[in-house]
């Protein structure tokens, strides 16, 4: 039984996606960053259909031990690094690679030997402000990771834009040229560019390019959308037509009756809201697709349903498809009539929404048209 809200993930799309990636930084090692539950998609499925990739890159540790105990045998960095002790041993045990940005995960490393030394990444604060060694201190952490003998080889460095989404803004050179004095006598592998560092900023394209939002086809620009990069989008949010109904002049619609009949109109009600991830926020008059027809929201979005206005659609009838985003309608698209960011929508789909593949919905549709 197909659900009542369901999210298609397009596979294939993410491979093109990933494509691009690689045609955008030809000369790069591709860190496939997919946190956040593989951004809302699911971590050990993204995972498994990036297979090939050069490294994959977590938050938590949690997430990095998900990914080892489905057998997936890239390298993985863990960004947010460790602080306890039994972090750090799960980090050993399980063969992932800390982002070291602080001091004090120095001082636990040198105190905790261990005969399995470990790869690191060092990271400098380029001015972003969260995370990382400030430029005065960098230099001083990576000569004491490279003599601590818990870690192995050579140690890779990296550090994180702040503003790359704004292609006007100058602070993404400062990062830049402040990453590579930083850096400029020092051994490693080098990491820079995010997804709007890889599209934006070709002098951000190091050694390693982390690719997150645009692998799921989404751009990092507010003003753009993934397809103006030639990206695909992955995750298309779907749902049906549940009811609808005659309304007259004067008639409010939903909580609050925020939004007034001013003719007869023909409003349908769709199996999706805020309970499913659908944005409380998006606006009256945010598009959705019916049957491939644009419609608008009309009303509040309630926690298990949308109203949208089907006057100008006499053919609707209960039970036909709806696209909330994904396929024909881009997430982008929906995130600024919901004065917010494709990554909260992605992230923001909820447990009830079942995720599946598109050759699952074709092989349900087939053995329904079968029964027939």
């Amino acid at each position: 039984m197909i659900p009542s809200a369901y999210a298609v993930l397009d596979i294939a799309a993410l491979q093109h996606n990933l494509q691009q990636v690689r045609k955008c930084a030809p000369g790069a090692n591709v860190m496939a960053v997919i946190k956040a539950n593989g951004y809302g998609h699911g971590l050990e499925r993204i995972a498994a259909a990036l297979s090939g990739v050069d490294a994959f890159a977590v938050a938590r540790v949690d997430e990095g031990v998900r990914l080892r105990e489905a057998g997936v045998s890239e390298r993985i960095a863990v960004l947010q690094g460790y602080i306890r002790q039994d972090e750090l041993d799960l980090l050993r045990r399980f063969r992932l690679e800390p982002v070291i940005h602080m001091p004090e995960q120095i001082d636990l490393l040198e105190c905790s030997l261990s005969s399995d030394p470990m790869n690191v990444w060092l990271k400098l604060d380029s001015g972003m402000h969260r995370l990382g060694f400030d430029p005065t201190g960098f230099g001083a952490a990576y000569r004491r990771l490279q003599a601590c003998q818990s870690v192995a080889g050579s140690i890779s460095v990296m550090t994180h834009l702040a503003n790359a989404d704004d292609l006007s803004d100058a602070m993404t050179r400062v990062q830049i040229d402040q990453f590579k004095q930083a850096i400029q006598n020092l051994d490693g592998e080098t990491s820079i560019a995010n997804s709007a560092g890889i599209l934006g900023w070709p002098a951000a394209r190091a050694d390693w390019v982390r690719p997150g939002l645009m692998l799921f086809g989404v751009s990092p620009f507010a003003d753009q959308i993934g397809q103006d990069h030639g990206l695909k989008p992955v995750m298309t949010l779907q749902s049906r037509l549940l009811a609808i109904k005659d309304l007259a002049p004067g008639d409010a619609v939903g909580y609050g009756g925020e939004w007034v009949c001013s003719k007869p109109t023909r409003m349908g009600i769709i199996a999706v809201g805020y309970g499913d991830g659908y944005p409380r926020s998006a606006a009256m008059g945010t598009s959705v697709l019916v049957n491939g027809q644009r419609v608008p929201v009309i009303g509040r979005v309630s926690m298990d349903m949308i109203n949208v206005d089907l006057t100008g659609d006499r053919s609707a009838k209960i039970g036909d498809p709806v696209v909330l985003w994904g396929d024909g309608l881009p997430v982008e698209e929906i995130a600024r009539h919901a004065s917010t960011i494709p990554y909260t929508l992605l992230c923001g789909v909820t447990q009830r929404v079942r995720i599946v593949e598109e050759r699952w919905v074709e092989s349900d549709t087939l053995a329904r048209q079968g029964r027939a």
